[in-house]
C-alpha cells in the first residue's frame, strides 16, 4: 500500500462524472469520488462511463491498460455502478449499444430519435408487467459482475477494502418516473455484499430528497454539487479507518 496518500479506484456510471449542469472532467474537486479521496488525504482515480452498468466496469476492469497500470497502487476498490442496471430498457441493451454504430448517419439519427421518442412511454407499458418489466442488466447479473469486479482486484491486491453502492433514485422523464426493477437489484446487492465483506453506499438514503425535490440535474437523474458532497462524504467516512492514512 502507499505510504500516506491513499488512492482510490472507482468504477463509476455517469452519477460520478456529472454535476448540475454537465459533465465535468474527471478532476473536478466537487465530483464525489474527488471528495471522498480529498477528504482522505490522498486521490481517486476515476475510471467512468455513461450508462455504465457493472458489465461495463468489468470490461473496463480487464480491457482498460490504464487500470492494470494502478493496480500497484491501490488502496481501495470503489464500485460506484449498479444503478443505471436498473432502469427500464425497452430495447435490449445488446441491440440499444448497436444504435451509434448503424450507418450511414441520417439511419443512425433516425434510429436514436425514434427510441428516445419512444421510451418513455415503452417504460410505463413495460412496468406493468411482472417484477416491473425489462431493465438494462437483470439484478443477478449486477451481482455477478461486480463480484467478478472485487475478486479480480483482491487476487492481485488482497488487503484493500471494497465499497459497493445501493442504487439510487430518479425522477427523469425519460423514464417516465419509472424504476421498477429498483427494489430487486437492492436486495440482492445487499446480499451479495453481506456475504463477500463490502461496505455500502446507500445512494438513496444519501440523495433522495436531493433528487426528488429537483434540486439536482434538470434531467432528474444526475446531481447537484450538494448530492455529490453527501455520497463523497458517506464514502470517506466507510473508507477512513480502512486505508493508509498520516
Amino acid at each position: 500500500m502507499t505510504a500516506a496518500r491513499p488512492v482510490l479506484l472507482v468504477l463509476a456510471d455517469s452519477l460520478a462524472f456529472h454535476g448540475p449542469e454537465r459533465a465535468e472532467p474527471a478532476d473536478e474537486p466537487g465530483l464525489w469520488p474527488n471528495v471522498a479521496a480529498a477528504a482522505l488525504g490522498g486521490r481517486a482515480e476515476l475510471v467512468a462511463g455513461i450508462g455504465w452498468t457493472a458489465r461495463h466496469a468489468w470490461h473496463a476492469l480487464t480491457h482498460d491498460p490504464r487500470v492494470w497500470a494502478l493496480m500497484p497502487h491501490v488502496d481501495a476498490l470503489v464500485l460506484g455502478v449498479g444503478g443505471m442496471d436498473t432502469l427500464p430498457s425497452p430495447l435490449p441493451t445488446a441491440l440499444r449499444e448497436l444504435i451509434p454504430a448503424l450507418r450511414p448517419d441520417p439511419l443512425r439519427r433516425a434510429v436514436r430519435a425514434g427510441y428516445r421518442r419512444a421510451q418513455p412511454r415503452a417504460a410505463s407499458v413495460f412496468a406493468r408487467l411482472p417484477g416491473g418489466g425489462p431493465v438494462a442488466l437483470p439484478p443477478h447479473l449486477t451481482v455477478r459482475y461486480l463480484e467478478l469486479c472485487r475478486s479480480a482486484v483482491l487476487a492481485i491486491r488482497p488487503d484493500v477494502p471494497v465499497v459497493a453502492v445501493l442504487p439510487p433514485v430518479h425522477r427523469a422523464s425519460e423514464y417516465r418516473g419509472v424504476h421498477a426493477g429498483r427494489p430487486a437489484a437492492e436486495r440482492a446487492t445487499r446480499a451479495w455484499a453481506q456475504a463477500n465483506d463490502v461496505g455500502l453506499l446507500d445512494l438513496r438514503a444519501l440523495v433522495a430528497e436531493h433528487v426528488l425535490s429537483g434540486a439536482g440535474n434538470p434531467d432528474g437523474m444526475h446531481w447537484g454539487w450538494a448530492g455529490h458532497a453527501a455520497v463523497g462524504g458517506a464514502c470517506a467516512e466507510l473508507l477512513r479507518p480502512l486505508v493508509p492514512n498520516e
